[in-house]
C-alpha cells in the first residue's frame, strides 16, 4: 500500500483540531486501559487469587508488549496511515478490557493484558503522526507536548470514574464499560481522523527544507523526495537523529516510569514515612506540573531548536541532582523536598518528548512512524529494567518485604546505571547527529560563541 503524502495543503484550523481532537480522544481511552489495573490492584488479588508480587507481572506484561510492538506499529502506520491503526487498536484494547472483565483466571487475564498493550501502543505514535501532517511546523513542538500531558488525564479517568464504578458496580461492570468506551472512541476515529488534509501542494525542493539558523524554525527539517517513495527502514536505523532521539527517550522517561508506574508510592509511604493520601497528593502535583513544564518544553525547542539536546541534558542533570538529595540523607526528608523531587521528574517526562522532535527533523516523512515507535521504545526498555533493578535489588536486601528507608536508599540508587549508559548514547548521538547536520551545511556553534557574541551585540555600557 502507498505511503502517506508528506505533501499538503494546510488545513482549516479547525478541521486540523478536530482531527487531532478526534486521536488525542483514542490516546486517552489508551492511557485510562495502561492505568485501570492500577487502581483495581486490590480487586485483582482477590479475584484471581493471587499474590502481590504476581500483581506486578501485570506492569511487566503490559510494558513489555508495549515496548515490543512499537517499531511493528510504526511500520505499519508508515503503510496505511493513522486513522486505520489507531481505529484497529482502539478495537483491539477494548477486546482485551471486555475479556479481563469476564475471565477469572489468571493466564486468561494475562492474554486480555497483553491485547491492551498491543492496543495502547497503538495510541501515541499515531496521533504523533498527524500533528505533522496538519499543523505548521513552527507549532508541531507545542502540540507534541500537549499530545503527551493531555493523553494523560487518562489517569484521573482510571482513579476517579472507573475506580467508583469498580467500587459501587463489581468488576465486570467496570472493564466491560470500558471496553464500550473503546468501541465508541474507534467509530469516532472512523469517523473523524483523516490522515493528512485533502488537497496536495507542490513537493518542496531541497533547498527549500533547511530554514535559516535563528528563524526559530526546525533546523534542520527532514530529508523529503519530490513523490512518494519508499525508504527502506535501514535509512532510519542509520540515521544518528534517530538514535539520539532514542537516547533522549532513554535517559529522560525511565525515573518517572520507574516511581510513578510502581515504586513511587512504596518509596514515599515505606520509606520517608508518607501517609497514603500524601503520596496521592504528590502524584497529583506531578501531574498538575505537567501542565505548565509541557508547553513551556514545547515552546522553548520550537524557539531554539539548534539547543534541543541542552534541555535535555539540563533536565536529566537536574533530575540526577534532586534524587541525590533526597537519597544521601539517611533520614526521611520534608515534604517540600519530595515536591520538588516529583516536580523534576515531570520535567523529565516532559523532556523525553523532544526525542520525537529529533526523529521529525532528521528522517524521512515516508519514515516517520518507524523512527517515532523506535524513540518509543527507547524510554520504555529502559524503564522495564529500571523498575526491575530496583525490585530485585529490594529482593536482595529485604527479601522479607518489610522495607526500609535504607533499603529504598540502596535499590533508587540502581538507577544511576541506566543514566549513565543512557548520557553516553546520548552524548555520542549528539556528536554524530552534528557532524551530518554539518556536512549539510548547518553548523551548530558553541555555547561559549554564542554568549560571546551576544557579549559583542551588548557592547559596553554607558
Amino acid at each position: 500500500m502507498a505511503a502517506v503524502s508528506p505533501f499538503q495543503a494546510p488545513a482549516p484550523s479547525r478541521v486540523a483540531a478536530t482531527v487531532w481532537g478526534a486521536g488525542l480522544a483514542a490516546y486517552i481511552v489508551a492511557t485510562t486501559g495502561r492505568t485501570s489495573l492500577g487502581v483495581a490492584g486490590l480487586q485483582a488479588v482477590e479475584r484471581f487469587d493471587i499474590s502481590a508480587s504476581v500483581l506486578s507481572l501485570f506492569v511487566v506484561v503490559q510494558l513489555g508488549v508495549y515496548a515490543a510492538a512499537q517499531v511493528p506499529v510504526g511500520i505499519v502506520l508508515d503503510r496505511v496511515g493513522s486513522r486505520k491503526v489507531i481505529f484497529t487498536g482502539a478495537l483491539i484494547l477494548a477486546a482485551g478490557q471486555l475479556m479481563l472483565g469476564l475471565v477469572d483466571t489468571l493466564p486468561l487475564a494475562l492474554v486480555a493484558r497483553v491485547l491492551v498493550g498491543v492496543g495502547d501502543a497503538t495510541a501515541f505514535v499515531s496521533v504523533l503522526r498527524l500533528v505533522p501532517a496538519w499543523f505548521p511546523s513552527q507549532r508541531v513542538p507545542l502540540l507534541t507536548q500537549m499530545t503527551g500531558i493531555i493523553g494523560q488525564t487518562g489517569q484521573i479517568i482510571s482513579a476517579v470514574p472507573f475506580l467508583a464504578l469498580l467500587l459501587g458496580a463489581g468488576w465486570t461492570t467496570a472493564f466491560v464499560s470500558l471496553a464500550a468506551l473503546g468501541v465508541f472512541v474507534a467509530v469516532l476515529v472512523l469517523a473523524v481522523v483523516r490522515d493528512h488534509p485533502a488537497r496536495p501542494t507542490r513537493p518542496a525542493r531541497r533547498s527549500e527544507s533547511v530554514q535559516p539558523v535563528g528563524t526559530g524554525a526546525e533546523v534542520p527539517a527532514a530529508p523529503v523526495a519530490a513523490e512518494p517513495t519508499r525508504v527502506p527502514i535501514s535509512a532510519v536505523l542509520r540515521e544518528p537523529g534517530t538514535w539520539l532521539g532514542f537516547f533522549t527517550h532513554f535517559v529522560c522517561l525511565f525515573p518517572t516510569n520507574t516511581f510513578l508506574l510502581l515504586w513511587g508510592v512504596p518509596f514515599l509511604t515505606a520509606g520517608q514515612g508518607v501517609s497514603t493520601a500524601g503520596a496521592s497528593s504528590l502524584l497529583t502535583l506531578a501531574a498538575l506540573a505537567g501542565v505548565v513544564t509541557g508547553p513551556v518544553t514545547g515552546y522553548l525547542q520550537g524557539r531554539h531548536p539548534l539547543r534541543r539536546s541542552w534541555l535535555v541534558l539540563g533536565a536529566v542533570v537536574a533530575t540526577m541532582v534532586v534524587w541525590a538529595s533526597v537519597l544521601v540523607p539517611a533520614t526521611p526528608r520534608p515534604v517540600w523536598q519530595l515536591a520538588l523531587l516529583v516536580i523534576v521528574l515531570t520535567v523529565s517526562a516532559t523532556a523525553s518528548n523532544i526525542g520525537f522532535d529529533f526523529a521529525r527533523s532528521f528522517v524521512p516523512a515516508a519514515r516517520l512512524g518507524t523512527a517515532t515507535g523506535l524513540v518509543n521504545v527507547g524510554g520504555f526498555v529502559a524503564s522495564l529494567v529500571s523498575i526491575f533493578l530496583v525490585g530485585w535489588v529490594l529482593d536482595v536486601v529485604r527479601p522479607d518485604g518489610a522495607y526500609t528507608l535504607g533499603d529504598f536508599r540502596l535499590a533508587m540508587s540502581s538507577q544511576a546505571l541506566l543514566w549513565a549508559v543512557g548520557l553516553a548514547g546520548l552524548l555520542v548521538c549528539r556528536r554524530a547527529t552534528r557532524r551530518r547536520m554539518a556536512e549539510e551545511g548547518v553548523v551548530v556553534p558553541p555555547v561559549r560563541e554564542v554568549l560571546a557574541r551576544l557579549r559583542r551585540q551588548r557592547g559596553p555600557k554607558g
